[in-house]
């Protein structure tokens, strides 16, 4: 089987080709003799019921300072000259990320988006996991002070971060008598429109904010990511430690609980955030650390995921 792959991500010759989780399905995709093109999401257009992209074909290759080759620029067809395409660039999830979920939606499922359109518009990352009884820590979402306030009371401990923000930006650790609180909902009231979470601190957290993949609802491979001294933030890129891990009972008991809402969804590709007891996101518009996990423990998670693909045609 050989298919025509279309890579809708962030702009290719700025990728770490070490870490990006993209890169290593688009290297998997060509081992398997699929016909790579990419563009990104700002080259995509509809018109009168068509969805086209301007774009290029596309070579990778794992060799710093030299891993792609583009063809001449052209324009795709995405239902009729794609097969698949990975939706892959990174969030903000934003109104613009939004519309290229309703773009895609004209053209999904015959030609495949992975993850589904429709569901990646319908399952924002920190709402989405409120679906789900007994996994989420106390987390509250709202715009009202007064309840902020309430909720910072009750467990002393917080922290505070944007309901669509990504990438460990703009999350704040609060912890009981913090006279940073009313600048902090003031700041937040004049960058975002949308309401913010608060959810109690886990002190779990310095063993490690836990990443596991899970590819149609199955949980193939994780990653523990330990804060930076000084940090309450895990992600790596704000310096957090990448290190081997497996699953514990309680977070297969997670993956239970979500997985077959996940398959259901078409959500392929999924990565959730597990801190000690607790679920805390489910990320389904570009995760990230099949790279990570494969120099640890070996598991190649982008053959997993397109044995997942292929197994749709």
């Amino acid at each position: 089987m050989s298919l025509k792959v279309a890579l809708q991500m962030d702009p290719v010759d700025r990728i770490d080709i070490n870490g990006d989780s993209t890169f290593a399905l688009g290297l998997e995709a060509q081992a398997r003799g699929h016909k790579l093109s990419y563009y990104q999401v700002g080259d995509l257009s509809l018109r009168d019921g068509k969805v086209t992209a301007t774009g290029h074909d596309l070579e990778l290759r794992r060799e710093a300072g030299n891993h792609f080759t583009l063809g001449e620029q052209q324009i795709y067809d995405l239902a009729n000259d794609t097969d698949v395409i990975l939706m892959r660039q990174d969030p903000p999830f934003d109104m613009s990320y939004i519309t290229a979920t309703h773009v895609l939606e004209h053209i999904h499922p015959k030609t495949l988006v992975v993850n589904n359109p429709a569901e990646v518009r319908n399952a924002p990352e920190k709402i989405f996991v409120t679906r789900f009884e007994g996994v989420l820590p106390p987390t509250l979402i709202t715009s009202n002070e007064d309840d902020i306030r309430a909720f910072r009371d009750e467990f002393d401990d917080i922290i505070l971060k944007p309901l669509y923000g990504n990438g460990g930006a703009g999350v704040f650790r609060l912890k009981k008598g913090d006279e940073n609180l009313a600048s902090l909902l003031e700041m937040f009231a004049q960058m975002y429109r949308e309401p913010i979470i608060a959810q109690q601190y886990l002190s779990d957290v310095r063993a490690g904010d836990k990443r596991i993949i899970l590819v149609d609802g199955k949980p193939v491979g994780a990653l523990n990511r330990v804060p930076a001294a000084g940090e309450s933030r895990s992600n790596m890129h704000v310096g957090g430690r990448p290190e081997k891990s497996q699953l514990t009972k309680r977070e297969e008991e997670i993956c239970e609980i979500i997985g077959p809402e996940l398959k259901k969804r078409g959500l392929i590709f999924v990565g959730i955030d597990v801190i000690g007891d607790y679920l805390t996101e489910i990320n389904v518009t570009s995760p990230t650390g099949l790279q990570e996990i494969e120099r640890f423990d070996g598991t190649n998670i982008s053959a997993l995921i397109w044995d997942a693909i292929e197994d749709k045609f």
